[in-house]
């Protein structure tokens, strides 16, 4: 059963919240951050891609840009920029993106439960990614990022949160991108036990998005483990930040491909050998966004094509290979197109479906010859592939909206 517990967070002054919050990390290179740093010199991003505080020439692992990161979270906290609840609370969290409402639960899960396989992952993690984390949080002895984290839904929860909701805001603001963000403190001693009790029910919680600062945390809190030998299980570091949001309230969008070339073939080849596995039919100049499962939409050339699997080729047994992203993989990008690793294929691009098929377009004008618009993984898929203990291929979803980053820290 899980443990999801109240915390004392660090959170932004309510006048500057909306200056700080910032989106994670890894949706920026080192140029875009410091982009956006120079358009809003408050933005958390000085202390989550801390390297851009430095010359270009100086590496983003440098020991120096993790101890930048902390001066400027210590300088902050110091200036009142940052504020330290006195007591441990739960934070509703909701995002408005077009119209459509999600919230979530803030507050700190445990890493046993993820050593544990309580909390549950549906994709691998990269070594280097992992460490430059691990380090980040352990210098600034925080975590700056939450976890996303899933549960299915279940109606005691909702209806504590929807009552929180009732309450004035701590924040309320309104993104540039045009995302809203709703916080709510949750010190009410009742609510909380009713909470906390829930998810002690709960046996499993699903990571939808942040693997690599979960085990960068995790890992984290085993070293620490290590260095005190004596720790209760109580302490700080043996949790981790995250939102929790239940099942039913979470959107997907689909994580389209795009392929530089053809592999060699003439055109009629190419097409020829993908009509071996799926049923294609022209769409001239009209892009496709798929609306059903096993069915693809082709951009080659300027023409759009609709790809329908063929019944044989779809296993509906294998939840990994059930999904859209492996039927691609399986059938088309490694048979016909080479792409063996698309984890490390330089050849092919993967293009969050935020960007809409324009995006398609405009790759296959500028860079790339093929582009593959795809139906979303559902929820009921991750959740089915991560009960099975299995893994997702890379780059299987898409989460929208995302979170912010600055508007809760945990002080491990």
């Amino acid at each position: 059963m899980s443990v999801v517990k109240p915390f004392m967070c660090i959170r932004p002054n309510q006048a500057v919240a909306h200056r700080i919050a910032a989106l994670p990390y890894d949706v920026y290179n080192r140029e875009e951050a410091k982009q956006e740093i120079q358009k809003e010199p408050m933005s958390f991003l000085r202390i989550d891609r801390s390297e851009t505080n430095f010359e270009d020439e100086v590496d983003t692992y440098d020991p120096r840009v993790y101890k930048k990161a902390k001066e400027i979270l210590d300088e902050m906290i110091e200036r009142g920029d940052f504020v330290v609840d006195n007591m441990e609370c739960y934070y509703i969290y909701e995002l408005v993106m077009n119209g459509r409402s999600q919230t979530g639960i803030v507050a700190c899960a445990s890493i046993d439960d993820y050593l544990n396989n309580v909390i549950k992952k549906h994709e691998n993690t990269r070594e280097d990614k992992e460490i430059d984390r691990i380090t980040h949080v352990d210098v600034c002895n925080a975590q700056t990022g939450p976890i996303f984290l899933a549960y299915r839904s279940r109606e005691e929860i909702n209806n504590v949160v929807e009552e929180a909701k009732k309450e004035e805001t701590l924040y309320s603001f309104t993104a540039e991108d045009g995302v809203s963000h709703h916080v709510w403190r949750l010190s009410n001693r009742e609510k909380i036990n009713t909470i906390r009790s829930a998810f002690s029910k709960i046996s499993e919680i699903y990571i939808a998005d942040g693997h690599h600062r979960t085990a960068s945390a995790v890992k984290v809190g085993l070293k620490r483990r290590k260095d005190n030998p004596d720790y209760t299980g109580d302490e700080e570091f043996n949790y981790f930040l995250s939102v929790l949001f239940p099942h039913d309230q979470l959107m997907i969008l689909p994580y389209n491909r795009t392929v530089k070339d053809i592999n060699g073939l003439a055109k009629e080849q190419f097409i020829n050998k993908i009509k071996e596995s799926f049923e294609v039919i022209e769409n001239g100049y009209t892009p496709y966004k798929p609306n059903n499962k096993a069915t693809f939409g082709m951009l080659f050339d300027g023409s759009w094509y609709v790809l329908k699997a063929k019944d044989n080729i779809i296993n509906r047994h294998d939840p990994v290979k059930a999904l859209d992203v492996s039927i691609l993989q399986d059938y088309l990008l490694r048979p016909i197109l080479g792409i063996e690793d698309p984890r490390t294929d330089k050849r092919i691009d993967f293009i969050g479906g935020i960007r809409g098929l324009k995006e398609l377009e405009r790759r296959t004008l500028q860079d790339m010859r093929v582009a593959f618009s795809m139906y979303p993984t559902s929820i009921d898929e991750l959740f089915a592939v991560s009960d099975a203990g299995m893994l997702m291929p890379p780059k299987s979803t898409w989460f929208e909206p995302k979170l912010r980053s600055g508007l809760f820290i945990h002080s491990i």
